[in-house]
Protein backbone atom coordinates (compact mmCIF):
# COMPACT_ATOMS: atom_id res chain seq x y z
CA UNK A 1 0.00 0.00 0.00
CA UNK A 2 0.91 3.93 -0.20
CA UNK A 3 -0.30 6.97 0.99
CA UNK A 4 1.01 9.40 -1.78
CA UNK A 5 3.99 7.38 -2.42
CA UNK A 6 5.07 7.06 0.94
CA UNK A 7 4.93 3.41 0.67
CA UNK A 8 4.41 0.06 3.27
CA UNK A 9 4.03 -3.34 3.47
CA UNK A 10 1.35 -4.12 5.85
CA UNK A 11 0.97 -7.29 7.87
CA UNK A 12 -1.42 -8.93 9.59
CA UNK A 13 -0.39 -9.59 13.02
CA UNK A 14 -2.75 -11.84 14.18
CA UNK A 15 -2.16 -14.35 11.52
CA UNK A 16 1.46 -14.26 10.67
CA UNK A 17 4.18 -14.11 12.79
CA UNK A 18 6.24 -10.50 13.42
CA UNK A 19 9.34 -10.42 11.65
CA UNK A 20 12.54 -9.33 13.96
CA UNK A 21 14.61 -5.56 12.98
CA UNK A 22 16.79 -7.86 10.30
CA UNK A 23 14.22 -9.21 8.69
CA UNK A 24 12.14 -5.89 8.10
CA UNK A 25 15.30 -4.27 6.90
CA UNK A 26 15.79 -7.49 4.57
CA UNK A 27 12.24 -6.96 3.36
CA UNK A 28 12.70 -3.55 2.90
CA UNK A 29 15.43 -3.88 0.82
CA UNK A 30 14.28 -2.31 -2.70
CA UNK A 31 16.57 -4.68 -4.70
CA UNK A 32 16.30 -8.26 -2.75
CA UNK A 33 13.53 -7.56 -0.65
CA UNK A 34 9.85 -6.07 -1.32
CA UNK A 35 10.56 -2.46 -0.76
CA UNK A 36 8.84 0.05 1.35
CA UNK A 37 9.21 3.05 3.93
CA UNK A 38 7.67 1.44 6.49
CA UNK A 39 6.31 -1.96 7.85
CA UNK A 40 2.90 -1.22 9.76
CA UNK A 41 1.93 -4.66 11.78
CA UNK A 42 -1.90 -4.46 12.46
CA UNK A 43 -3.10 -6.69 15.85
CA UNK A 44 -6.18 -6.90 18.46
CA UNK A 45 -6.76 -3.90 20.14
CA UNK A 46 -6.53 -3.82 23.58
CA UNK A 47 -9.58 -1.92 24.38
CA UNK A 48 -12.64 -4.00 22.65
CA UNK A 49 -14.07 -0.46 21.67
CA UNK A 50 -11.17 0.69 19.59
CA UNK A 51 -10.68 -1.14 15.85
CA UNK A 52 -7.50 -2.36 16.07
CA UNK A 53 -3.51 -1.78 17.19
CA UNK A 54 -1.03 -0.85 14.84
CA UNK A 55 3.16 -0.77 15.26
CA UNK A 56 5.41 0.33 12.78
CA UNK A 57 8.63 -0.40 11.60
CA UNK A 58 11.12 1.58 9.61
CA UNK A 59 12.98 -0.13 6.71
CA UNK A 60 16.07 -0.12 8.64
CA UNK A 61 14.17 -2.48 11.53
CA UNK A 62 13.94 0.61 14.09
CA UNK A 63 10.60 1.12 15.59
CA UNK A 64 8.74 4.38 14.92
CA UNK A 65 6.23 5.77 16.85
CA UNK A 66 3.92 7.53 14.62
CA UNK A 67 3.29 7.70 10.80
CA UNK A 68 -0.18 9.46 9.30
CA UNK A 69 0.31 8.15 6.04
CA UNK A 70 0.31 4.38 7.68
CA UNK A 71 -2.68 5.41 9.91
CA UNK A 72 -5.31 6.06 6.69
CA UNK A 73 -3.65 2.91 4.79
CA UNK A 74 -4.32 1.13 8.34
CA UNK A 75 -7.67 2.35 7.92
CA UNK A 76 -8.30 1.54 4.08
CA UNK A 77 -6.77 -2.15 5.01
CA UNK A 78 -9.62 -2.43 8.30
CA UNK A 79 -12.31 -1.19 5.58
CA UNK A 80 -11.19 -3.37 2.43
CA UNK A 81 -11.67 -6.46 5.63
CA UNK A 82 -14.94 -5.63 6.21
CA UNK A 83 -14.57 -3.79 9.78
CA UNK A 84 -15.01 -0.29 8.91
CA UNK A 85 -17.68 1.17 6.90
CA UNK A 86 -17.86 4.09 5.18
CA UNK A 87 -18.75 7.59 7.22
CA UNK A 88 -18.25 5.62 10.91
CA UNK A 89 -15.68 6.91 13.36
CA UNK A 90 -13.64 4.56 14.53
CA UNK A 91 -10.84 4.87 17.57
CA UNK A 92 -6.92 2.92 16.31
CA UNK A 93 -4.23 1.95 18.99
CA UNK A 94 -1.14 3.87 17.66
CA UNK A 95 2.24 3.04 19.40
CA UNK A 96 1.95 6.85 21.14
CA UNK A 97 -1.63 6.43 22.03
CA UNK A 98 -5.28 6.52 21.29
CA UNK A 99 -6.40 8.22 17.58
CA UNK A 100 -9.66 8.68 15.49
CA UNK A 101 -10.17 8.39 11.80
CA UNK A 102 -13.05 9.24 9.59
CA UNK A 103 -13.22 7.01 6.73
CA UNK A 104 -14.80 9.40 4.06
CA UNK A 105 -14.74 6.60 1.30
CA UNK A 106 -12.72 3.50 0.64
CA UNK A 107 -9.84 5.06 0.23
CA UNK A 108 -10.22 8.24 1.70
CA UNK A 109 -9.22 8.58 5.64
CA UNK A 110 -9.35 11.32 7.77
CA UNK A 111 -7.17 11.08 10.88
CA UNK A 112 -7.07 12.61 14.25
CA UNK A 113 -3.30 13.07 14.85
CA UNK A 114 -3.25 15.06 18.58
CA UNK A 115 -2.47 18.38 19.58
CA UNK A 116 0.93 19.54 18.21
CA UNK A 117 3.29 19.01 21.68
CA UNK A 118 6.25 22.36 21.54
CA UNK A 119 7.41 21.15 25.00
CA UNK A 120 11.18 20.52 24.63
CA UNK A 121 11.71 17.87 27.08
CA UNK A 122 8.69 16.08 25.34
CA UNK A 123 9.53 15.99 21.64
CA UNK A 124 12.32 15.30 22.94
CA UNK A 125 14.61 18.19 21.88
CA UNK A 126 17.15 19.91 24.14
CA UNK A 127 16.01 23.42 24.86
CA UNK A 128 15.95 25.15 27.96
CA UNK A 129 12.69 26.60 27.20
CA UNK A 130 10.08 26.04 24.78
CA UNK A 131 10.30 28.78 21.64
CA UNK A 132 9.02 29.22 18.33
CA UNK A 133 12.23 28.79 16.40
CA UNK A 134 15.79 27.93 17.49
CA UNK A 135 19.30 28.04 16.09
CA UNK A 136 20.74 24.75 15.27
CA UNK A 137 24.64 24.24 13.56
CA UNK A 138 23.86 21.84 10.34
CA UNK A 139 26.52 21.18 7.69
CA UNK A 140 29.09 23.95 8.80
CA UNK A 141 26.22 26.42 8.87
CA UNK A 142 23.82 28.04 11.66
CA UNK A 143 20.23 27.42 10.95
CA UNK A 144 16.51 28.13 12.54
CA UNK A 145 14.02 25.14 12.77
CA UNK A 146 11.35 24.49 14.90
CA UNK A 147 10.80 21.48 17.02
CA UNK A 148 7.72 19.90 17.68
CA UNK A 149 6.34 16.56 18.16
CA UNK A 150 3.03 14.22 16.58
CA UNK A 151 3.96 11.69 18.38
CA UNK A 152 7.18 11.54 16.62
CA UNK A 153 9.84 14.41 16.92
CA UNK A 154 10.07 16.49 13.99
CA UNK A 155 12.12 19.29 12.72
CA UNK A 156 10.46 22.10 10.88
CA UNK A 157 12.66 24.14 8.99
CA UNK A 158 11.11 27.16 6.51
CA UNK A 159 12.70 27.67 3.32
CA UNK A 160 12.53 30.04 -0.29
CA UNK A 161 12.81 26.68 -2.33
CA UNK A 162 12.54 22.87 -1.01
CA UNK A 163 14.21 21.77 -4.31
CA UNK A 164 16.83 23.96 -3.48
CA UNK A 165 20.52 21.75 -3.09
CA UNK A 166 20.86 23.16 0.38
CA UNK A 167 18.01 21.14 1.67
CA UNK A 168 19.49 17.80 0.52
CA UNK A 169 22.44 19.02 2.39
CA UNK A 170 20.43 20.09 5.48
CA UNK A 171 18.03 17.02 5.70
CA UNK A 172 20.39 14.23 6.96
CA UNK A 173 22.30 15.89 9.43
CA UNK A 174 19.18 17.53 11.08
CA UNK A 175 17.63 13.98 11.11
CA UNK A 176 20.67 12.87 13.51
CA UNK A 177 21.03 16.11 15.19
CA UNK A 178 22.46 15.80 19.19
CA UNK A 179 20.35 17.95 19.85
CA UNK A 180 17.29 15.57 19.16
CA UNK A 181 18.39 12.47 20.96
CA UNK A 182 16.05 10.25 19.37
CA UNK A 183 16.51 11.53 16.30
CA UNK A 184 14.18 13.64 14.20
CA UNK A 185 12.16 13.78 11.19
CA UNK A 186 13.31 16.98 9.16
CA UNK A 187 10.83 18.86 7.24
CA UNK A 188 11.40 21.86 4.62
CA UNK A 189 8.49 23.69 4.29
CA UNK A 190 8.22 26.48 1.23
CA UNK A 191 4.99 28.85 1.90
CA UNK A 192 3.05 29.74 -1.05
CA UNK A 193 -0.03 31.27 0.71
CA UNK A 194 -1.41 31.08 4.61
CA UNK A 195 -3.32 28.01 2.60
CA UNK A 196 -0.82 26.09 0.68
CA UNK A 197 2.49 25.14 1.59
CA UNK A 198 5.18 22.34 -0.60
CA UNK A 199 6.88 20.26 1.68
CA UNK A 200 9.96 17.59 1.63
CA UNK A 201 10.89 15.38 4.34
CA UNK A 202 13.84 13.65 5.27
CA UNK A 203 12.84 10.87 7.90
CA UNK A 204 14.52 8.97 10.99
CA UNK A 205 15.02 5.65 9.36
CA UNK A 206 13.74 5.82 5.88
CA UNK A 207 15.35 9.17 4.31
CA UNK A 208 13.67 11.23 1.73
CA UNK A 209 10.37 9.66 1.30
CA UNK A 210 7.24 10.73 -1.13
CA UNK A 211 5.34 12.02 1.78
CA UNK A 212 5.01 11.96 5.16
CA UNK A 213 2.01 12.40 7.02
CA UNK A 214 3.08 13.22 10.54
CA UNK A 215 5.75 15.75 9.07
CA UNK A 216 3.09 17.55 6.85
CA UNK A 217 1.28 18.01 10.45
CA UNK A 218 4.07 19.36 12.27
CA UNK A 219 5.09 21.52 9.39
CA UNK A 220 1.61 23.21 9.63
CA UNK A 221 1.82 23.47 13.63
CA UNK A 222 4.98 25.44 13.63
CA UNK A 223 3.84 27.19 10.48
CA UNK A 224 0.92 28.61 11.96
CA UNK A 225 2.41 29.18 15.25
CA UNK A 226 4.65 31.75 14.17
CA UNK A 227 1.22 33.27 12.28
CA UNK A 228 2.84 32.04 8.54
CA UNK A 229 -0.42 29.78 7.74
CA UNK A 230 -4.25 29.88 8.42
CA UNK A 231 -6.49 26.65 9.93
CA UNK A 232 -6.49 25.08 6.78
CA UNK A 233 -3.52 24.54 4.42
CA UNK A 234 -2.48 22.13 1.63
CA UNK A 235 0.42 20.38 2.21
CA UNK A 236 1.86 19.64 -1.66
CA UNK A 237 4.48 16.50 -1.08
CA UNK A 238 6.70 15.39 -4.11
CA UNK A 239 4.00 12.23 -4.02
CA UNK A 240 1.07 14.27 -3.88
CA UNK A 241 -1.41 16.84 -1.68
CA UNK A 242 -2.42 16.11 1.72
CA UNK A 243 -5.58 18.82 3.89
CA UNK A 244 -4.07 19.13 7.17
CA UNK A 245 -6.60 21.36 9.51
CA UNK A 246 -5.36 23.16 13.31
CA UNK A 247 -7.76 25.19 15.24
CA UNK A 248 -4.21 26.10 17.21
CA UNK A 249 -3.78 25.80 20.93
CA UNK A 250 -6.29 23.28 23.03
CA UNK A 251 -7.27 21.29 19.78
CA UNK A 252 -6.31 18.52 17.79
CA UNK A 253 -5.12 18.40 14.38
CA UNK A 254 -6.77 16.29 11.53
CA UNK A 255 -5.30 15.13 8.50
CA UNK A 256 -6.97 13.92 5.07
CA UNK A 257 -5.62 11.96 2.44
CA UNK A 258 -5.92 8.95 0.27
CA UNK A 259 -4.42 5.42 0.59
CA UNK A 260 -3.96 3.08 -1.98
CA UNK A 261 -3.93 -0.80 -2.52
CA UNK A 262 -0.98 -2.22 -5.05
CA UNK A 263 -1.22 -5.71 -4.21
CA UNK A 264 -1.08 -8.99 -1.81
CA UNK A 265 1.60 -11.13 -1.70
CA UNK A 266 3.37 -13.45 0.44
CA UNK A 267 7.32 -13.33 2.45
CA UNK A 268 8.69 -16.66 2.06
CA UNK A 269 11.38 -15.89 4.30
CA UNK A 270 9.49 -15.94 7.44
CA UNK A 271 11.25 -15.27 10.74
Amino acid sequence: MHGLGNDFVVLDARTSPLPDARHVAAMADRHTGIGFDQLLSIGPARDPAHLAAYAIRNADGSAAEQCGNGARCIGAWLHREGAWAVGEHALLESPTGVIGMRLLDATTVAVEMGEPEFEPARIPFDAPASAAAYSLDVADERVEIAAVSMGNPHAVMQVADVHASDVDRWGPPITHHPRFPHGANAGFAQVLDERTIRLRVHERGAGWTQACGSGACAAVAALRRRGRVGEKVRVELPGGALEIEWRGPGHALWMTGPAAFVYDGEWLDSP
